[in-house]
């Protein structure tokens, strides 16, 4: 019995990342775009009819990833133009921080300034989240929960989901908040004791996504509250959010 635990063992090989903050994902991944400084304005325009969530604009040409699907349909309508790297880390603190211009190819980071002290001195050591699932269509949850299993663990930074908001530090919101959970969102929220952060995690999140002009939304707590971390993608790629977390709470 154990020699046939070991040959399985050895077949499989190692199941996890070794070091999450210097991960890299394969070439092929959409993760941060890149905007080519010389796209025409026939190039422009062309990207922005074909973007279905109005993520691409003018005035300058711009690209908001809190919006974007990560479709990828104007990499094809801008012969290249647009492009997306492998670049993982996209998590930010602020909002004005997902707009990606033309012209730039910079790594996305965490202001400082913006990151409430009490985030740094109670929860750099250990942070317990509530997920909720707001109307969402289980690509942002299951990407989560892909964040606490063997291949990326972690919880070996002490980043843990619990079943109750009341023993949680902070919550994490998938989906685009419908109607329907608006009050249970907020309800929620109020159950998790203070200090608390708020995490938006994937596009639908941050901006209601392909459904933010429908009636059915109700995103009246999103507008009310200061989300401390911003994980776009659709979904958000675990490493992507792990390495946020980690970003916010100032782990090295």
């Amino acid at each position: 019995m154990a020699l046939g635990i070991i040959s399985i063992f050895r077949r499989h090989g190692r199941q996890y990342i070794k070091d999450l903050r210097k991960a890299v994902i394969p070439e092929g991944f959409r993760g941060r775009p890149v905007i080519a400084a010389n796209i025409t304005q026939a190039e422009q325009e062309a990207a922005i009819s074909i973007c279905p969530t109005g993520a691409i604009l003018a005035g300058p040409f711009r690209l908001n990833l809190g919006k974007c699907e990560f479709c990828g349909e104007c990499v094809f309508a801008v012969n290249g133009k647009i492009r997306f790297t492998n670049d993982h880390r996209l998590s930010v603190s602020k909002p004005e921080d997902l707009i990606i211009n033309a012209g730039e190819d910079k790594a996305l980071v965490i202001d400082q300034v913006a990151v409430r002290k009490e985030i740094r001195s109670y929860f750099v050591h250990a942070l317990k989240l509530r997920q909720v699932s707001a109307g969402g269509d289980n690509a942002s949850e299951m990407e989560l929960n892909a964040a606490g299993n063997v291949n990326f663990d972690m919880g070996r930074y002490g980043i843990e989901f619990v079943a109750s908001p009341r023993h949680a530090d902070g919550i994490v919101i998938t989906g685009p908040v419908s109607g329907n959970m608006a009050e249970a969102l907020q309800i929620c929220y109020d159950a998790v004791p203070s200090p608390k952060i708020v995490v938006l995690a994937g596009t639908a999140a941050i901006s209601g996504g392909i459904f933010s002009d429908s009636p059915e939304l109700q995103r009246k707590f999103i507008e009310t509250i200061r989300p401390d971390l911003y994980v776009p993608g659709n979904p958000p790629h675990p490493l992507t959010f792990i390495n946020g977390i980690l970003d916010l709470t100032g782990r090295k």
